[in-house]
Formats: structure tokens, sequence, C-alpha cells
């Protein structure tokens, strides 16, 4: 979360309830967003590494507010994520570990244990298939391309699961 933070405010400085705010509008009802005290605490930590300085603003109808606003150290922090190629490799994935250790941790029924995946993808496809839709608005391509890739990777993890079934019969 600490660079989602960091490239929203590289857009220009913010609290931490304009920063949920953003995330819940860019990204959807389909993405967990982190509670607000998450926030606060990632925040914190990113004045702390002096990625982002805050100041105290102060509100005559309402508490004092922090506006937090990044620094040319959080800047080439972003510039250097933006830079990275995103990790695309699944062997590392907790569901591919189970399935690889069953046996050797004295669970030989692999099978059980897709099954049991297989039911909690097809769970999370049709919440994704019914669930709420975001607002329309120039941010709900995002969301909604957020929704068509969750989608597509969970088909594809049936389409696998399907294989290493038929492998292990």
């Amino acid at each position: 979360m600490r660079l989602h933070l960091l490239a929203l405010l590289a857009g220009g400085p913010a609290h931490g309830y304009e920063l949920r705010q953003a995330l819940e509008k860019l990204l959807g009802p389909a993405y967990p967003l982190p509670n607000i005290g998450q926030i606060y605490v990632t925040l914190g930590r990113l004045e702390q590494a002096g990625l982002i300085e805050g100041r105290h603003v102060s509100q005559s109808d309402r508490p004092d507010k922090r506006i937090y606003e990044i620094t040319d150290a959080g800047r080439e922090a972003v510039d250097i994520w933006y830079e990275s190629p995103s990790e695309a490799l699944r062997v590392r994935d907790e569901f591919f570990m189970k399935l690889a250790l069953a046996h050797r941790a004295g669970r030989p029924d692999q099978i059980g244990l897709i099954n049991r995946h297989r039911r909690h993808c097809l769970n999370v496809l049709r919440s994704l298939s019914k669930g709420e839709r975001p607002d329309p608005g120039d941010d709900h391509r995002i969301a909604e391309l957020l929704i068509e890739g969750a989608t597509l990777h969970l088909q594809a993890d049936l389409d696998w699961l399907e294989r290493c079934q038929e492998e292990l019969e």
C-alpha cells in the first residue's frame, strides 16, 4: 500500500480520508480497500522514511487535519516502481504450494484440496459477476478493468485446477 499512496500523492497533497476516497473511486467496490487506520499508519511510516511530509491544517468547524505531500525521494520511489516490472509469475502462489506439499505433509487428498479451491474460485467469480458496479465517471473504466482482470485470472485458475485434477486422478 506504500507505493499506492505515494502514487496518489504524486498527483497532489491530500489527507488520509481523501486518499481512501480516491482509491475507492478509482478501483470500485470489487477491490478490498484498506481501513483508514492502515492508511494513517502507512502515512506515518512514509513520513518517517522521508518519502512524504505532513503539515497540520486548522479547520474552524472540525478538528485539525494533517495534509501530506510527496517529497523528491517519494517521487523517485514512485518512478522506480513504475519502471520496475510487476511480478507476473505465480509459482509462489499459496494454493500451488499447498498442492505441491500436500502429500509430504500427510495430506494425500489432493483432489479434495483442488475441489475446495475450485469452490472458492467459483464463489469469488460469482460475487464479481453479480457484485456492485462502479459509479459511471472518468475512473469507472479502471474499476471495470480490475473486475475483468480478476475474472480472467479466476477463469484461468479454474482451467488449471481442471488440468491438475486430470493429471492427479
